[in-house]
């Protein structure tokens, strides 16, 4: 029988951090259709969490999975095989079966219990004939198709599907290695089945199953999938529709994030360590790492790898990981990269799970190096493993029951709530030290150098659900999967603030029209993340947000014995948006009680929401009885207190609340070097509240939209232009494409002559207007391209004569006179950090000179269009400026709601650029619009089944 629910996976990792949420066994059931045992047989049953991709790496080709074969069959869809997550966080590679395979699938079906080879064939098979063989391994990769899961060189699973004649329906079945079951990858193949077939043009799935195999319903239950069955003595026969809807997406996105949970969940929680590269020489990195596992007290036993060793820093050494007679579930690598191809091999031999290497000298050396990480990370993953770096400084765990420092950092900070990922190994060093300076314990940090595998969308997922960190840290100089990470980031941004380091500079190398500094930050906020500009920013936030609560409004009350450092916070925090609606000036010669009784009233003010308290005396004072004295006032209270306390950064001695095992913990006030850093806290932290506050919605939905069409138009575009990165569509294609979104353009003619003018606005009806057609002439702002308001033949020759000479074109524009109006301009551009972006502002040079246009990340509800609209500084103008009348902003909001479902809806899309439109107040008029079409950027992926990015 399958196993239970409740069976647990038998890995210690994966059951500590599923809680209870595990698979059941993936025992496949059929029947063979016409003798084939390949042919038309159901699928297997399963009830786990599913799986989970490996996110986003940089560089892209990390993704090439497929086997080391010199051919391929015809149409072999390379593009198809990928690394995926298993639930318990191991890595499995999949990919599109070959013929070659048949003597591993002949091993696999051997290998496959009694049990699980009757639910698959309905019977009992021991062998497979060299023509089962075959079939199986013998698809057109459309109407017949086939993948393998693969650990290492061994075939762990096989899925298939198999057109019904003239239909688009499939029979689809899979099958599990007995060893293999629990770990989701029924769910998976699943995925990677549906998203095949659907490039094939079938849409839908059918199965058969022995009633017996009651776990296989649940494996599309879970999925979302909406499921009809029929009962036929002893089997049921099941049907589905395979389109993507919001259950499946959600449930996938659930299953990704657990997944990569417990992939984190090895790294930062292993067992055992051994350092490969360790050594008795101080200065060397082996050395380092060794003496900090050590000397931190980890918990588990800590193996030295040296071959010319018996004994490293007082430990037995071993000459390589495979004569470690103990497993081992990490591994630190500090040897020199040339040796790395002999490490990987002992890791992979011993079964190692993570690796994490110090070692320098891959990518970050050009690109003889990135062809060496690049096959570190195939081959770590084919064989289960997941890998920090290369030229990562390592990583901290600093719970009690682990006790983790495997880094080059000497001095880090103590434990905490704080979670931390950054990249750069050099600063990484820095960011502890001055994170410890400061008193901000820390729950977990990585290093992770290249970001080759394990990125910080791996360690969102985790921190998401570790209820060991409150809040996240993240110093990012690249992203590999943007949108992906925009939306983990805002998923886990309600549960505990995001804080993002993020130059803003090579932010504004993206190429996006009118992006500023200030709106960065402002899609920062949008997404709920809250950014800094600097390392001093990210911990004057994070000692906030870690030990005070949320102000729950902006009016500040400010306590003090300086009225001088006093005026610089309140000018600070007028400046910010906050008002001061209490000063206390207690004087020079106030003592601790002056100070508690004075905070604690202002604290009980109802117009006060947080208070700053400044302790700044003139004369050499014992601190000790102000700090409790402040620490005492603020007991209890649900506002939060900062403080600039003899101007000390951090958590002072006498401010900080610990718990029983001395750790720093909640009611704890930070203390900051200058008022004006303390107010700067207190601001990012309203703005995160705020957001908070915003109740999400979700984007808008309508009736009329025809998106079957508007794909088949996309992909035959697509077909058409194959091999041409960006291309743009003709104004013909624009519009049918718009029509597909009821987005309508004021009809228009494009004429080659003065007669097909005249023509064209008879055809129309007058009044018309006769436009240059190249963005030179349409955009400028004297409308010398332009002529309006054409009521006869007549003027429409006149003008068309004129355009033509002033212009040179060959080709011109006759186009409906639409409603006056006020010209507004609505584009979508890609962002390697938020994906797709949708922007709004006035049309004209003036708007784009002074940039004044506002932007969101997509999808957008009507509620953020609506935002968006009054954010440009010219937005008075459509309210009716200067007694005009008001434009009708409820289609304004309704033509972004249809521009973001064409923007989700078509991901090849990489520009598009309604400009201008006419915003009266009975309408909004398109009068032009442009599309670029091309292929989707790796930070833009963000659907289909889950894979390496």
């Amino acid at each position: 029988m399958a196993n239970s629910d409740e069976t647990p996976t038998g890995d210690p990792v994966a059951d500590r951090t599923s809680a209870g949420d595990t698979a059941a066994g993936e025992a496949v059931a059929g029947k063979a259709v016409a003798g084939e045992a390949a042919a038309g047989t159901s699928t297997t049953g399963e009830a786990g969490p599913g799986t989970s991709d490996i996110p986003a790496v940089d560089p892209p080709e990390h993704a090439s999975t497929d086997t080391s074969l010199d051919t391929y069959p015809p149409g072999y869809p390379h593009e198809w095989a990928a690394d995926v997550l298993g639930s318990d966080g191991r890595a499995v590679r999949i990919r599109p079966i070959v013929p070659e395979d048949a003597p591993k699938i002949a091993r696999f079906h051997t290998s496959l219990s009694e049990r699980t080879r009757y639910l698959r064939y309905f019977g009992s098979r021991d062998v497979l004939s060299d023509r089962e063989l075959e079939r199986m391994t013998n698809v057109d990769y459309r109407d017949r198709m086939a993948f393998v899961a693969e650990l290492g060189a061994e075939v762990i699973g096989m899925a298939i599907y198999e057109r019904l004649p003239d239909s688009t329906f499939a029979e689809v079945a899979f099958t599990i290695s007995d060893h293999h079951q629990g770990r989701g990858l029924g769910s998976i193949f699943l995925e990677h089945l549906a998203g095949a077939a659907a490039e094939c043009g079938i849409d839908h799935f059918e199965a058969e199953v022995l009633s017996e195999n009651r776990s296989m319903i649940q494996v599309f239950r879970r999925a979302g999938y909406e499921i009809s069955r029929s009962f036929d003595g002893s089997t049921l026969h099941l049907e589905f529709a395979i389109d993507p809807t919001e259950a499946l997406t959600n449930v996938r996105n659930s299953r990704e994030a657990a997944a990569e949970s417990r992939s984190v969940a090895r790294v930062l929680t292993p067992g055992s360590v051994a350092v490969i590269g360790a050594s008795d020489q101080v200065g060397k990195i082996g050395h380092t790492v060794l003496r900090n596992l050590i000397g931190n007290g980890f918990s588990g036993p800590v193996y030295p790898v040296n071959s010319d060793a018996q004994s490293v820093q007082s430990v037995r050494a071993y000459a390589s990981v495979r004569d470690i007679p103990d497993p081992v579930d990490l591994a630190v690598v500090a040897v020199p990269a040339a040796s790395m191809s002999e490490v990987l091999d002992d890791c992979l031999s011993k079964g190692v799970s993570t690796l994490v290497v110090i070692s320098a000298g891959f990518s970050d050396m050009g690109s003889a190096g990135v062809v060496s990480e690049r096959r570190l990370v195939s081959e770590a993953r084919a064989h289960g493993m997941r890998v920090v770096g290369p030229n990562a400084l390592g990583v901290i765990n600093t719970s009690a029951d682990v006790q983790l420092n495997a880094t080059l950092a000497e001095h880090v900070p103590g434990a905490g709530r704080v979670g931390f990922f950054c990249q750069s190994g050099a600063l990484g060093i820095t960011i502890l030290a001055a994170a410890a300076r400061r008193g901000l314990g820390l729950s977990t940090f990585v290093s992770a150098g290249n970001r080759a595998d394990l990125s910080g969308n791996d360690l969102l997922q985790y921190w998401d659900t570790d209820s060991a960190t409150e809040v996240v840290l993240l110093y990012l100089e690249s992203f590999g999967n943007a949108r992906k990470f925009s939306r983990i980031a805002r998923r886990v941004a309600r549960n505990k603030p995001v804080i993002v380091v993020r130059r803003a500079a090579d932010d504004l190398e993206s190429g996006v029209q009118g992006l500023t500094a200030s709106a960065i930050r402002g899609l920062f906020r949008d997404s709920g993340l809250i950014q800094v500009d600097s390392i001093t920013d990210l911990f004057d936030t994070a000692t906030f947000l870690a030990y005070q609560p949320l102000p729950a409004g902006s009016r500040l009350g400010i306590v003090g014995n300086s009225s001088a450092v006093a005026r610089l916070g309140g000018d600070s925090a007028r400046l910010q948006g906050f008002t001061v609606t209490r000063s206390v000036d207690l004087g020079a010669s106030a003592g601790p009680d002056d100070f508690r009784s004075a905070i604690a009233e202002v604290l009980a003010l109802d117009e006060v929401d947080s208070v700053l308290t400044v302790f700044v005396p003139p004369v050499a004072t014992e601190p000790g009885g102000y700090a409790e004295a402040i620490r005492a006032a603020a007991d209890g209270m649900d506002k939060p207190v900062v403080s600039t306390f003899l101007a000390g950064e951090g958590l002072p001695e006498g401010l900080t609340v610990t718990d029983d095992s001395g750790v720093a913990s909640r009611g704890s006030i930070p203390s900051y070097p200058y008022p004006e850093r303390a107010v700067s806290a207190l601001v990012r932290a309203r703005r995160y509240a705020e957001w908070l506050d915003r109740p999400a919605q979700e984007p808008a939905e309508f009736d009329d939209i025809d998106r079957a069409r508007a794909r088949e138009l996309v992909d035959s575009l697509c077909h058409a232009n194959a091999g041409v990165p960006a291309f743009d569509l003709t104004q013909g294609q624009v519009r049918a494409l718009l029509e597909c979104y009821r987005i309508d353009i004021v009809d228009y003619r494009v004429v080659a002559d003065v007669d097909q003018a005249v023509m064209a606005a008879d055809e129309m009806g007058y009044p018309v207007a006769v436009k240059a057609m190249s963005e030179r002439w349409r955009t400028r702002s004297d409308q010398s391209g332009v002529r309006l308001d054409l009521e006869d033949a007549a003027a429409v020759r006149h003008a068309f004569d004129f355009l033509k000479s002033t212009t040179g074109s060959g080709s011109l524009h006759v186009q409906k006179m639409a409603t006056k109006g006020v010209a507004v301009t609505i584009r979508v551009a890609d962002h390697p950090i938020f994906g797709s972006l949708i922007s709004f502002g006035l049309s004209g040079l003036l708007s784009d000179l002074l940039a004044d246009r506002a932007f969101s990340t997509l999808p957008i509800s009507p509620s953020d269009a609506a935002t968006l609209l009054d954010r440009p500084r010219a937005a008075p103008i459509l309210a009716g400026y200067a007694g005009d009348t008001p434009v009708d902003r409820e289609a304004l909001i309704e033509l972004m709601a249809r521009v973001s479902c064409l923007a989700e809806d078509v991901p090849e899309m990489r520009r598009l650029a309604l400009d201008p439109g006419l915003a009266a107040p009975d309408g909004v008029a398109v009068l032009y619009a442009s599309v670029t079409l091309g292929t989707t950027p790796q930070f833009s992926i963000d659907e289909g089944p889950r894979r390496l990015r």
